[in-house]
């Protein structure tokens, strides 16, 4: 990786509103990011979003970049980004209680991808795979779907099937498991204190499955899991991202951090100070969802990290292939 000159590739960031605004092209021309997120804030309608994310594409191609990903958090429910005409799903938990899960969700799965594919969004962060019983009190319970392992497994496993035919990269999240959480990370930082053992049989059996089925991304959670590594989140930890994700259960494909300015995070220190460590544990791609201040502060810690060595170049160059491949085969 010559002189930092992809550094901005390891990225994905959020713009303010509905058009490409000078704050973002600016990132784009001056830091080389060429990934981005799409939340309901910068969607009007259909023509306005195919638009912004055209506006996006030839902004990264007269900068000499890569194709970008743009992604979604599309998972229906209560965390969907597009409004209507776009098509209106029920949470998860609805279409895995469906008569027919198998259907509801293959149907979930061929439209959402024909629709983003049709306004230029190339990824979307779903299926969540956290295995969540009901009526217990627990965060993910909505969009969870279900409580059986091998059940949410299945379900996410053909989700995953039907967005990456359909041309849309998935993510499975939040690894390793964030159905046993109470508290909502975006707020503050849950502790999961399940056993080793039931993490294993339980929290990442529906991982297992998503990465047999070739699942482009796998997203992190903001969530210390006392039995993994008691001292520190799990988007934050080498042993979870690197020893568990990576060499034990051998995924090899992108991994994505939550947003880093949620507040499990950021109530505990600077986001870019959480990007570097982040990025050290494993993560591939680093994502802050609004302040384009905080982007910029992340890309010169991890710039200053690289060039003291606390980061490796070969390092870097790992997760540039990772993205190269996610890109090459969806965007």
């Amino acid at each position: 990786m010559s002189k930092f000159a992809q550094l901005g590739q390891l990225f994905m960031v959020g713009l303010p509103g509905k058009d490409l605004d000078e704050s973002t092209l600016r990132l784009i021309a001056e830091r080389g990011i060429n990934n981005f997120i799409i939340f309901r804030r910068n969607v009007d309608n259909p023509e306005q979003l195919s638009q912004l994310c055209a506006d996006i594409k030839k902004a990264c191609r007269q900068a000499k970049l890569p194709p970008p990903l743009i992604a979604i958090d599309q998972e229906g429910g209560t965390v969907a980004r597009l409004p209507a005409p776009f098509t209106q799903f029920a949470d998860a938990r609805q279409l895995a209680g469906a008569l027919d899960p198998v259907a509801a969700l293959a149907d979930y799965a061929d439209t959402c991808a024909r629709e983003l594919v049709q306004v230029g969004i190339n990824m979307n962060l779903a299926p969540v795979l956290d295995v969540c019983p009901a009526g217990q009190g627990f965060f993910m319970e909505k969009r969870s779907l279900g409580a059986d392992p091998q059940l949410v497994g299945q379900l996410g496993s053909q989700v995953i099937n039907g967005l990456q035919a359909g041309g849309v990269a998935a993510c499975a999240k939040h690894f390793p498991g964030l159905g046993a959480a109470k508290l909502d990370p975006h707020l503050q930082l849950p502790v999961v204190s399940r056993a080793l053992a039931e993490i294993r049989v339980h929290d990442l059996v529906p991982f297992q499955q998503a990465i047999a089925a070739g699942v482009a991304a796998i997203m992190t959670s903001h969530t210390i899991y006392e039995h993994l590594d008691a001292a520190t989140p799990a988007t934050l930890s080498g042993h979870i991202l690197t020893d568990l994700l990576r060499s034990e259960l051998g995924f090899d494909g992108l991994v994505i951090t939550d947003d880093l300015e949620m507040g499990a995070i950021e109530n505990e220190r600077t986001v870019d100070a959480a990007a570097v460590q982040a990025f050290a544990a494993g993560a591939d791609l680093i994502l802050i969802c609004h302040g384009h201040d905080k982007v910029c502060q992340s890309y010169d810690s991890l710039r200053e990290a690289i060039a003291d060595g606390r980061v490796s170049l070969p390092r870097c160059d790992n997760s540039l292939k990772r993205l190269e491949a996610v890109r090459h085969r969806f965007a």
